[in-house]
């Protein structure tokens, strides 16, 4: 394959404007809004004494050509939250308005088609009271308002600023309140895991180490042609031999010939394999501090950006490994980045439960190299992403990704990178745009990565470990080892 470059930014297409309310006609209501332009009219709303499937409004470009909404979101008054669970409807990936045409946009569930399209919760989004209709661009700015009822946009809480969708607020010229790059860089390797990130106070964190096989080569190589002389933070998502594989050797290349390794964290649930105890035995050799993290932990970063940990739960969660993995949740300005190890769909239920709209992310780093046991419908539909990043091998001897996590982000629309075809994958942030690079060149449709995928069965277990060394006995981690964050 040769060497591209894809980049996506996330930017704004069009100017958005006028809309109308209730059954009032657009000129009744232009009074009342607020906004910017002339593309976009809300022609129909429909908000009173409705079930959540008849709710609706009916959007027409009335501009001369067609307007691409990609990134944009429709909210109501308290920004689609709704009883402080739901989340705001963004549409589709490359979603083209035609000129003169409609879109329906029903608040209940449903098949989506061209000119319909579901926000997919069975609760009223909009009281028919009074509420306002607020389009917000793809850099989080309010582009277009219409109020209705016994509400007043000049008494309103809204300056034409509006959070991000993770919590952030944006400025008034639709750049970042945040300042700097953030690079996450999903290392190529093989049949395995590991991912860098750089962040713009220049910390690294360093998630998972990829396969045993690899003794840690690929992703030392990786570092070193990056500049890397040092890991401020080394995550061990669970004990897995595909993930720790090179751990051992990363810290003692570091220590010996770098700037060291600042802390370890792991999820504290150990593993029988030999990998998992020469990872604990370099640990104790170089006088690494090694942190137990659970659900509610943050990691200790500099600057603008956070990383929450979402699970393991607190106390006692069982002795699966993949159950128990270390879940982060990255946020940068409006930027959000979910890295959920192997955990499987039960697991996320509970993420869903437990953490609702906090799980929204922009890229999503797929659970368990793509595989059926995890991406579940509720999982992805609580994310939303607007793309998914698998790592696995080519040629999987577990069928990872698997033809129904595919399938599940053709659907959504969701952008799609597999190292398998694209190699390295790099995302680069300031918080608002996003930019992706891969080291080969291959299509982003998920449909397109499915029929290249090799046909083989998609299993649930990840690489079997190396065995123990005869006459060894594996470490656990226990308080007087790891003391726990917090």
């Amino acid at each position: 394959m040769d060497r591209a470059i894809l980049v996506v930014f996330v930017t704004l297409l069009v100017v958005l404007a006028g809309c109308a309310g209730g059954t009032e006609g657009a000129e009744d209501a232009i009074g009342d809004s607020q906004s910017v332009g002339d593309a976009i009219e809300v022609v129909e709303l429909n908000v009173a004494d409705v079930s959540p499937d008849e709710e609706y409004i009916v959007l027409q470009n009335t501009a001369d050509e067609p307007v691409d909404l990609s990134g944009f979101e429709l909210r109501d008054r308290e920004d689609g939250q709704v009883d402080g669970g739901l989340s705001p409807f963004s549409f589709p990936s490359e979603f083209i308005l035609e000129s003169g045409e409609t879109v329906k946009i029903t608040t209940g569930e449903g098949d989506s088609t061209e000119t319909e399209l579901y926000w997919g919760y069975n609760v009223n989004i909009w009281r028919g009271d009074g509420d306002v209709v607020r389009f917000v661009d793809a850099n989080g700015q309010v582009v277009l308002e219409h109020a209705y009822g016994d509400i007043n946009l000049d008494e309103s809480e809204s300056d034409g600023d509006v959070d991000g969708g993770t919590g952030d607020e944006s400025d008034g010229d639709g750049e970042s309140a945040v300042e700097g790059e953030l690079e996450i860089h999903h290392i190529d390797v093989g049949q395995g895991d590991s991912t860098l990130i750089i962040t713009p106070a220049n910390e690294t964190i360093l998630i998972d180490t990829g396969d045993w096989r690899q003794d840690g080569s690929e992703v030392i190589a990786y570092l070193e042609a990056q500049g890397i002389d040092r890991i401020d933070h080394l995550v061990a998502t669970h004990a897995d031999a595909d993930h720790i594989g090179g751990h051992a050797a990363v810290i003692e290349h570091f220590e010996t010939t770098g700037e060291g390794v600042g802390a370890a964290y792991d999820s504290g649930v150990p593993s029988d394999s030999a990998t998992y105890e020469n990872y604990l035995d370099t640990v104790d050799e170089y006088d690494v501090e090694l942190l137990i993290v659970e659900s509610g932990d943050e990691l200790p970063l500099e600057g603008d950006i956070s990383a929450q940990v979402m699970n393991p739960p607190v106390g006692d969660a069982g002795s699966d490994v993949n159950d128990n993995s270390v879940v982060l949740a990255f946020e940068f300005g409006d930027f959000q980045y979910l890295a959920p190890g192997d955990v499987d769909t039960g697991v996320e239920q509970r993420l869903v439960d437990e953490w609702g709209s906090n799980l929204e992310s922009a890229i999503y780093k797929a659970g368990h190299h793509g595989s059926s046991t995890s991406s579940s419908e509720a999982f992805v539909d609580a994310i939303a992403p607007e793309t998914a990043i698998i790592s696995s091998a080519y040629d999987s001897q577990y069928g990872h990704p698997s033809d129904e996590v595919l399938e599940r982000f053709a659907d959504r629309d969701i952008e799609t990178y597999w190292t398998g075809v694209h190699g390295d994958i790099v995302v680069r942030t300031d918080g608002t745009s996003i930019a992706v690079e891969t080291s080969e060149s291959f299509s982003t449709n998920p449909a397109d990565i499915l029929a290249e995928t090799p046909d083989s069965d998609d299993e649930m277990n990840a690489l079997a470990p190396p065995p123990l060394v005869a006459g060894s006995v594996a470490s656990g981690i226990d308080g007087a080892v790891a003391p726990a964050m917090g």
